[in-house]
C-alpha cells in the first residue's frame, strides 16, 4: 500500500501521528491527534481539515497547523500551550480541549498556515548527503557541484560549511560552528576526499534565513521534543548571516533543465540533490525532472559525470531512504541507507 496515497482525513492524520511517535516526537503526535477533535467544530481551521482537497499525508497537512501552534507558543502569544510542550499535560482528552480552545482564540491567525507545506529544512539531513558524497568520491572523483532542489532556506545548500562525524569518519571544516554527528548505525561510510566546488539551490518559495520573522516561522516547524534541531537552526541562521546560500525562486523542473545546460567543469561531478521534497511536487514536474536527468545522464562522460542523490520518503514504508544514481556506470538506483526524518540517526549499508 502507498501510505502517502491515503485520502481519508482521519486515517491520514493518525498515520502522521504514528510517524511522529516512531521518530521520538510524542508531543507532536498528541497535537496532531488533537486536530481530529476540530473536525465538525465551528472553527475555520477545523473546516479546513475536514474538507482538505488533497491527500493529507502527501501534503503533510497535519504538520501545517502543528507548525502554526508551535509558532504561537515560541512567540509568546499562547503560553497555555506550555502545558503540552513542557510535558505537564499528557492526557489526550485534556490536550484535545486545550488545542481546541487555542485554535478557537486564534482561528484567523492560524488559518493561513494551511496554505503551504511545512518548511522543515533540516541541516541534520546533510549527514546523509555527505555520506553519499564520500561514497560517490571513490566512483566518480572527489570534486562536486551541488544543485539542491526544493532548497527552502538553503540550510543543506550550505553543507560545505559544516563539520561531520559520521560513525567516526570526519569531513568538513574542523572549526565550523555547525557540528553534525548523528547516531550512526551500521559500518561507517568510506573515508575519502570531498571537495564541493559550488552549491546552489531553488525553491518555489525560498526562505530568507537572515529575516527574523521568517526565521521564527521556520522554527515553528521544528518539533519541540528535539532541542538539537533548534541548536542547528541557530547555527544555520548565523552562517547565513555571514554568507547567504545561493538560492533562486523557480519552478523545480524548469530550474533543473536550465542547470543541466550550463557548462560543466572538467573533473567535477554535477549532483542534483533533494530531501523530503519529492512528495510535494506534481507528478508532471517529477516526470519532467526524471526525463531531464536521464537524458543528461546518457550524455555524461567520465570527465563530466552526473549524479542524482535523494533522501526521500518510501511511499510504502514511510521511511526515509538515501538513494543515488550516477552516470556513467551507476544508472541503477543504489539504496545506501535510511535516516531519521530530521537527522537524529543514519542507518548506513552503502559500504
Amino acid at each position: 500500500m502507498d501510505i502517502l496515497d491515503v485520502e481519508d482525513i482521519a486515517e491520514g492524520m493518525r498515520g502522521q501521528a504514528e510517524h511522529c511517535r516512531r521518530n521520538d516526537a510524542p508531543v507532536t503526535a498528541s497535537i496532531i491527534i488533537a486536530q481530529l477533535a476540530l473536525i465538525g467544530g465551528p472553527t475555520a481551521c477545523g473546516q479546513k481539515i475536514a474538507h482538505w482537497p488533497g491527500k493529507p499525508l502527501e501534503d503533510a497537512m497535519p504538520l501545517r497547523l502543528t507548525g502554526g501552534l508551535h509558532h504561537l507558543y515560541l512567540g509568546g502569544k499562547e503560553p497555555r500551550l506550555a502545558e503540552i510542550y513542557e510535558g505537564r499535560t499528557t492526557d489526550q482528552d485534556a490536550i484535545d480541549l486545550l488545542v481546541g480552545q487555542v485554535v478557537a482564540d486564534h482561528d484567523e491567525q492560524l488559518l493561513p498556515w494551511f496554505d503551504n507545506p511545512p518548511q522543515t529544512n533540516e541541516s541534520g539531513r546533510s549527514a546523509s548527503f555527505m555520506a553519499g558524497l564520500l561514497w560517490l568520491s571513490g566512483r566518480v572523483g572527489p570534486r562536486f557541484e551541488l544543485l539542491e532542489l526544493g532548497a527552502s532556506a538553503g540550510v543543506n545548500t550550505m553543507m560545505v560549511r559544516y563539520h561531520y562525524d559520521l560513525g567516526g569518519v570526519q569531513a568538513g571544516p574542523e572549526d565550523s560552528p555547525m557540528r553534525i554527528k548523528p547516531d550512526w548505525r551500521g559500518p561507517p561510510p568510506p573515508q575519502a576526499p570531498v571537495e564541493i566546488v559550488s552549491a546552489r539551490g531553488c525553491d518555489q518559495n525560498p526562505i530568507d534565513l537572515t529575516d527574523d520573522e521568517t526565521a521564527a516561522r521556520l522554527k515553528g516547524y521544528i518539533w519541540p521534543e528535539m532541542p538539537a534541531r533548534f541548536q542547528r537552526m541557530e547555527a544555520s541562521i548565523a552562517l547565513a548571516r555571514q554568507d547567504p546560500p545561493d538560492l533562486v525562486k523557480a519552478d523545480g523542473a524548469d530550474w533543473v533543465a536550465e542547470q543541466l545546460t550550463r557548462p560543466q567543469e572538467s573533473g567535477v561531478t554535477r549532483v542534483l540533490m533533494h530531501s523530503i521534497v519529492w512528495q510535494y511536487l506534481p507528478q508532471a514536474t517529477r516526470d519532467r525532472i526524471t526525463t531531464a536527468m536521464e537524458t543528461a545522464g546518457k550524455a555524461a562522460t567520465l570527465d563530466k559525470p552526473l549524479a542524482w542523490m535523494s533522501l526521500e520518503t518510501n511511499r510504502k514504508t514511510f521511511s526515509h531512504e538515501l538513494i543515488i544514481r550516477y552516470w556513467p556506470g551507476g544508472e541503477e538506483p543504489a539504496l545506501l541507507g535510511r535516516a531519521h526524518a530530521h537527522g537524529a540517526w543514519v542507518e548506513w549499508f552503502g559500504g
